[in-house]
């Protein structure tokens, strides 16, 4: 390895792990379905890290992310599919291809002007792939998506044919709404089963009211799941400190630590 390492020094070491003659046993029995979950991790853990501010743990996160593109490249280079410099390739082709506004004459104003450009572009590029069937408003959304993110996009697919809200108003509304449903559930008579759908639905209108006060659902709720861990952190901590541990007898001071803790974060 040079001193200054390269790409290929990465592929050099992946290829030395896959190698039959001697490569990693653990590396060797690997396939795109085995390593999948680490290709997930490691995206989220990027995702934690700029949440963080954490800039030396992004290097770190990003060099794990880049090991898991490398890798599948990889078993598809031994498979005879395509390799690293395919990927490479394709990405380039695309976003030379999708930005004509910086590679080519094209002329575009905005930041809508060139989301909208872009996704006319797409639809050009399924129809040359022969992809020319009719496709629904929804079509193309993946399902391995969190659900909060793949429910946001749901609901900007139904905006951009006018089914959604005019004002914010009717979201909130909507939201109040499908709050006093799922309390209906409470009731002894109750379907359990509806319950489960309603809870649903609120989650959903949540979601589209996160979207008209312009926050990412995902990312607002993994800042309050931070935010939770960080505070009853606190919790135990002061608890710990008059030799008490959390629990049912604890339920009143417990209260008081929280409430400390979030007066200490304003």
């Amino acid at each position: 390895m040079t001193d200054t390492p390269s790409i290929d020094d990465l592929l050099g070491i992946m290829a030395r792990l896959r190698d039959p003659d001697g490569g990693c046993p653990w590396d060797l029995k690997q396939t795109f379905r085995s390593i999948l979950p680490y290709t997930l991790e490691e995206a989220y853990e990027v995702a934690e890290a700029i949440e963080q501010d954490d800039m030396p743990g992004l290097r770190d996160e990003l060099g794990d992310l880049l090991l898991q593109v490398v890798f599948h490249a990889r078993m598809a280079e031994e498979q005879g599919i395509f390799d690293f410099s395919a990927v490479v390739r394709s990405i380039c082709d695309k976003m030379m291809r999708r930005h004509p506004h910086v590679f080519g004459d094209t002329e575009l104003g905005d930041a809508d002007a060139v989301h909208a450009r872009w996704e006319r572009i797409k639809a050009a590029e399924r129809a040359e792939k022969g992809d020319q069937a009719p496709k629904g408003v929804l079509s193309g959304v993946a399902q391995a998506l969190p659900a909060l993110v793949r429910a946001e996009k749901l609901q900007r697919r139904a905006a951009r044919v006018a089914f959604d809200w005019d004002e914010i108003a009717g979201v909130f509304e909507k939201v109040r709404e499908e709050l006093e449903e799922c309390r209906e559930t409470l009731a002894d008579h109750a379907d359990p089963t509806e319950r489960v759908h309603e809870v649903g639905d609120l989650l959903f209108s949540c979601v589209n009211l996160a979207r008209h006060m312009g926050v990412d659902a995902e990312q607002a709720l993994r800042a309050a799941n931070h935010r939770f861990e960080r505070r009853f952190g606190q919790v135990e901590t002061a608890l710990r400190a008059q030799g008490r541990e959390p629990g049912p007898d604890q339920r009143e001071e417990m209260e008081i630590q929280w409430g400390l803790a979030k007066d200490r974060e304003k």
